[in-house]
C-alpha cells in the first residue's frame, strides 16, 4: 500500500522553562539597554551580602559558611527573576506604546490594589483613532486618554460630564497616556492609578461600577490588525 503523501505535522513542542525565561532575557536587554547590569547587581549584591555575613559570623564553621553562601544565591536569583519580571513587562510594553489600543492591553493585564477596567474604549476618535478608557477603584473613576492631549482632552471633558451627571459624589481622574512631555508612560499607568487617594469601599466601588455600565460604550472597537497583547513577553514564574 502506497503511503499519503500528506502527513499530519507534528505538534509544536513549547519550549521548557529555562529556555522561557532566557527568551525573555533576550527580548529585555535587546530593548532595555540598562537591564542588564540591574540584573548583574540583583543576582552578584545578595550573593556577596551572603559570603560577607558568613564570613563574618560563621568563623570557622564551614557548614555555617556553605549555608550564608546558598542562601546567599537563592536570594540572588529571587531578586533576579523579579527584576527580569518588571523589566521584560516595560520593555514589553515599550514596543507597542503609541499604538492603538495599548492603552487596553495595560488595564487587562497590569491593573492592581482594587482597580478594575475594560480593555475596550468608552469611545475612540473614527478619523485618529485617539481613545479614552474608564477604570474604576477605590481612589475613584479615571478616565485615560489615549492620544495627544489636544485632541484627547475634549473627549475626556465630555466622558466626565457623563460620568458626573449620575456619580455628582464620586471623584473623577484625568489621565492622559501619549507623546506630551506631562503626559503618563504607558508601563507607569497602574502605578499612576494606585496613588489616589482611597475614598470609596469595595462595595461602593462595585455600586459605581454597575452604574457606570448604564452609561453603555458609545464608541467604537479598537482598529482591526493590532493585538497588544501578542507583544508582551511571558513573565518568568
Amino acid at each position: 500500500m502506497a503511503r499519503s503523501s500528506t502527513t499530519p505535522p507534528k505538534a509544536q513542542k513549547e519550549p521548557g522553562r529555562l529556555k522561557q525565561m532566557f527568551q525573555v532575557f533576550q527580548m529585555t536587554t535587546r530593548y532595555d539597554k540598562s537591564a542588564l547590569w540591574l540584573l548583574i547587581v540583583a543576582f552578584v549584591v545578595p550573593i556577596a551580602a551572603g559570603v560577607s555575613l558568613g564570613l563574618l559570623f560563621s568563623g570557622d564553621n564551614i557548614i555555617g559558611l556553605i549555608l550564608y553562601i546558598v542562601a546567599g544565591v537563592l536570594g540572588g536569583l529571587l531578586l533576579f527573576l523579579i527584576v527580569l519580571g518588571r523589566r521584560a513587562e516595560r520593555a514589553a510594553y515599550s514596543q507597542i506604546a503609541g499604538q492603538p489600543g495599548a492603552v487596553g492591553a495595560v488595564l487587562k493585564s497590569s491593573l492592581r490594589r482594587g482597580w478594575t477596567a475594560s480593555e475596550m474604549p468608552v469611545t475612540v476618535s473614527p478619523r485618529t483613532q485617539d481613545a479614552v478608557y474608564r477604570a474604576v477603584g477605590r481612589g475613584g473613576v479615571a478616565l485615560i486618554g489615549e492620544g495627544p492631549q489636544s485632541r484627547t482632552r475634549p473627549m475626556l471633558e465630555e466622558q466626565r460630564k457623563a460620568v458626573a451627571r449620575i456619580l455628582p459624589n464620586v471623584p473623577i481622574h484625568l489621565v492622559y497616556v501619549g507623546p506630551d512631555a506631562d503626559s503618563v508612560v504607558l508601563h507607569k499607568l497602574p502605578s499612576t492609578l494606585g496613588k489616589f487617594k482611597p475614598v470609596l469601599r469595595k462595595p461602593e466601588v462595585l455600586a459605581v461600577s454597575n452604574r457606570l455600565n448604564s452609561l453603555g460604550k458609545n464608541g467604537l472597537p479598537i482598529p482591526k490588525g493590532m493585538d497588544p497583547m501578542k507583544a508582551r513577553a511571558q513573565r518568568p514564574r
